[in-house]
């Protein structure tokens, strides 16, 4: 069998595994033993499995592969931010960034190639949508960096945390999502505690709830606006579910969670949502959430773009504005802006199927010759 006609076995999470060697006609505990050796070792040669026998090590060869994505290349900014730049099917690829901190560290992994919604201010969404990833694919991009930063589950642990913040909106792929996640929390992979796994989300409404019921991990909603005519200008999926409906979803995850709390991202952009009144109308809708925070995030500009970044006094008052409200508010640091890694930056390599790629680009060719 060649490599198209295997099985990738980073497409299964833990009950998938054990199903997948019953079929082989194996004993499912081996399907455990292999999953040690994928997500605690790295390894991805049967041949190395040492405490596999042979006969098994030879079905594998012959039906299955593990597989995680080319990396095409890799690159640190100066402040240890790193990114990796991963191809995928036919020209397309994604970008995965780890941010090292003090006292951890976080992974940003993409769902999607390009993504398939159109916030105003998020590079991504200029090149466009091209596909869902496959859950090897997105447990793939973890498997990379830790294979490249030395991580060893439960002894030397460089990832931490993992955010579901890169490329796509991640509800929009949701079994790939929900399976690679659960592979993020298993103590057979990655072995993250569930406040250590954050999926960050649009605002699609519907698969927020489906989402309370399938897995135990933190909840991030990107909201930038707390009025709905700003808030569907800059975030699209609003007109389809707009604020008071996410709020509704958001109070079900707390009933649901009662220990968990969710974080609203806030991007802060000059002359748009960053006044007093836009800070008034986020402390109205934060107090129907009493136990949520806001994370404030300065706009990371990007070629072409129409938005700037608050001056940073501006944003110090929006941010006591909060305080003086007592919601818990944080700023978050803007990380890896020299390697275009910060929040919003994120831009691989899509194979656009929608015509928005090319409307930018035109957009940006017609913003040039005016100005020159």
């Amino acid at each position: 069998m060649n490599q198209v006609e295997k099985v990738n076995l980073l497409d299964f999470d833990r009950q998938g595994l054990r199903e997948f060697f019953a079929q082989l006609g194996e004993k499912p505990y081996r399907a455990e033993q292999v999953m040690k050796w994928i997500y605690h070792r790295l390894e991805d040669n049967f041949e190395n499995m040492t405490d596999v026998g042979k006969a098994l090590r030879a079905k594998l060869e012959a039906t299955c592969y593990v597989g995680p994505p080319n990396t095409l290349f890799d690159k640190g900014a100066a402040d240890g931010t790193h990114k990796w730049l991963l191809g995928m099917d036919g020209g397309n690829a994604v970008e995965a960034v780890y941010i090292p901190e003090p006292t951890r560290g976080t992974l940003c992994v993409s769902s999607q190639v390009g993504c398939g919604l159109n916030c105003q201010f998020c590079s991504t969404a200029t090149q466009g949508f091209n596909r869902n990833l496959a859950t090897s694919e997105i447990i793939g991009q973890m498997w990379v960096a830790a294979k490249h930063l030395g991580n060893v589950t439960h002894q030397n642990r460089r990832i931490t945390n993992v955010v579901m913040m890169g490329m796509g909106e991640p509800l929009l792929n949701f079994d790939n999502v929900v399976k690679a996640m659960s592979l993020m929390r298993d103590d057979l992979g990655f072995g993250l505690a569930s406040k250590r796994v954050t999926l960050s989300t649009a605002g699609l409404v519907p698969m927020i709830d489906k989402l309370s019921e399938s897995i135990d991990v933190s909840l991030a909603v990107s909201l930038h606006a707390a009025n709905d005519e700003l808030r569907t200008e800059l975030v699209p999926l609003n007109k389809r579910f707009p604020i008071a409906e996410l709020m509704a979803a958001c109070q079900r995850w707390i009933v649901r969670k009662p220990r968990t709390s969710i974080t609203f991202e806030y991007t802060l952009m000059k002359g748009v949502n960053d006044q007093p009144e836009h800070a008034r109308q986020l402390i109205k809708f934060m107090r129907k959430l009493p136990t949520c925070k806001v994370n404030l995030i300065p706009f990371n500009p990007f070629p072409g773009t129409r938005f700037e970044r608050s001056e940073m006094e501006v944003i110090r008052a929006f941010q006591t504005q909060l305080l003086n409200a007592n919601i818990l508010t944080m700023l978050r640091r803007t990380r890896g802006d020299d390697i275009d890694a910060a929040c919003g930056q994120l831009k691989g390599q899509v194979l656009d199927r929608t015509r928005r790629q090319a409307e930018f680009r035109k957009r940006l060719d017609e913003g040039t010759a005016h100005a020159a």
